[in-house]
């Protein structure tokens, strides 16, 4: 009987690691997922889907339940859909000598302070930028650069913790929610003060050192940066799309990057394109790219992971326009409808909803506030937008003040366009 050959995925969460899942039984793999703890995964019992529970924390344990698993299955690729593993999976394909990625770069990569100082050694455009570990060392950082600035931590992803502060008020407000207990931290506080970079946002979608494509993204509104609409491809000139895909290139030079996925995120300024953060993994939700082009890039990176090649060649060239569902207060949600009948419409390719009602919604200022999204395609740029618009028209939602604010009336809100600057600091 021939034995299994095995993909193992370090964690991951309920939105990427069920993609991961079934791309890779699709090519042919047993997908098993290692985590500290399975039972955090709803994917896993919907996928019926192998876990194993190990401190995926510990990399000794994690080389010995893999050694344990050889004896059983032949071990075809390690990864992790989770940006907080990635370094780890690399360190596991090294000792296994299988194909992945460097695990060096990755932790530098991850630790925005340390990206930033290899960014601006190789002569990367960035914003001006300072580490601070206290609050009288934010608040002199903040006067070096000069409002506005963009405070994030050194650690982390989903924009969590990340606020754009206009005045001194919103400097010290966020500085003691990230300093006082507000914030969970991944490691030691350290945060990064930099300048606010203002244009037009874009996303540039990397496998190996190729620019497959970008995609311009807009957020809803300040001081939070949650993504809320975006289309892929982006509408650029030749020029601007040669001087972005530069800059992007000379990022993986100056982080040792260019074996799997990058996503880097930049903006338009005047000045032209300002690097704002380089991720070395897969950027978010990647399927609106598959439904505009044909290239499923889950797949793609899990053919690298297994040593197999990827194929990066489009079939066919549409435009996917995209808006997560963000809601516009707390509290609970009473109803919400219009997916069904959104999905009906001719163009609209996925409408998906996270929530379902008396779910309680606490805004927390990142990815964490998607109520769901919508995805509309057309071989016009104007028509997916419009389409798109149409889709989001028909879906609406209550949310009932928490107790505390029952002397206001209940919120019905139906998802009008909001006005937001557009791009992310």
């Amino acid at each position: 009987m021939a034995r299994k050959k095995a993909f193992l995925m370090l964690e991951g969460n309920n939105s990427n690691g069920q993609p991961f899942v079934k791309v890779s039984r699709r090519l042919g793999l047993h997908p098993i997922v290692l985590s500290i703890d399975p039972a955090q995964y709803d994917y896993i019992a919907a996928e019926s889907t192998d876990a194993i529970r190990v401190d995926t924390n510990n990399l000794d344990a994690l080389i010995r339940e893999c050694s344990r698993l050889r004896a059983t299955c032949d071990i075809a690729g390690i990864t992790s859909a989770k940006e907080a593993f990635y370094a780890t999976a690399g360190k596991l394909c090294r000792h296994f000598a299988l194909p992945g990625p460097n695990p060096t770069s990755i932790e530098r990569c991850c630790d925005k302070f340390t990206q930033r100082q290899l960014l601006a050694e190789a002569g990367v455009p960035i914003p001006a930028y300072r580490l601070a570990t206290n609050a009288a060392d934010i608040e002199i950082s903040a006067a070096e650069i000069g409002l506005p600035v963009v405070l994030k931590p050194t650690v982390g992803v989903g924009s969590s913790g990340v606020r754009l502060c206009r005045s001194v008020d919103e400097l010290t407000k966020h500085t003691t929610y990230l300093l006082g207990g507000g914030h969970i931290w991944q490691s030691s506080p350290r945060v990064l003060v930099e300048a606010f970079a203002e244009g037009q946002h874009y996303i540039v979608h990397i496998m190996g050192n190729e620019v497959f494509g970008i995609e311009a993204a807009d957020f809803d509104r300040p001081p939070n940066f949650v993504f809320r609409k975006g289309i892929f491809p982006a509408p650029l000139t030749d020029d601007e799309h040669k001087r972005i895909a530069d800059v992007s290139l000379s990022c993986l030079r100056a982080l040792g990057l260019g074996w799997g996925p990058t996503c880097i995120e930049l903006r338009w300024t005047r000045l032209g394109p300002v690097v704002i953060e380089v991720n070395p993994r897969l950027g978010g939700g990647p399927q609106h790219i598959q439904l505009a082009c044909g290239v499923d890039l889950i797949a793609e990176h899990i053919k690298l992971v297994i040593g197999d090649g990827c194929n990066l060649r489009k079939t066919h060239s549409q435009f996917a326009a995209w808006q997560n569902l963000l809601p516009d207060r707390d509290g609970t949600l009473e109803w919400i409808n219009g997916d069904n009948l959104a999905a009906t419409i001719s163009g609209v390719a996925e409408v998906t909803l996270y929530v379902e009602p008396n779910t309680p919604i606490v805004r927390k200022g990142d990815r964490r506030d998607f109520l769901g999204y919508v995805i509309a395609v057309s071989p016009s740029r104007a028509q997916a937008e419009e389409i798109l618009q149409r889709a989001i028209d028909l879906i609406g939602w209550s949310i009932v003040p928490f107790p505390i604010e029952q002397e206001q009336s209940p919120a019905s809100h139906t998802s009008a366009p909001v006005q937001v600057p557009a791009g992310k600091g």
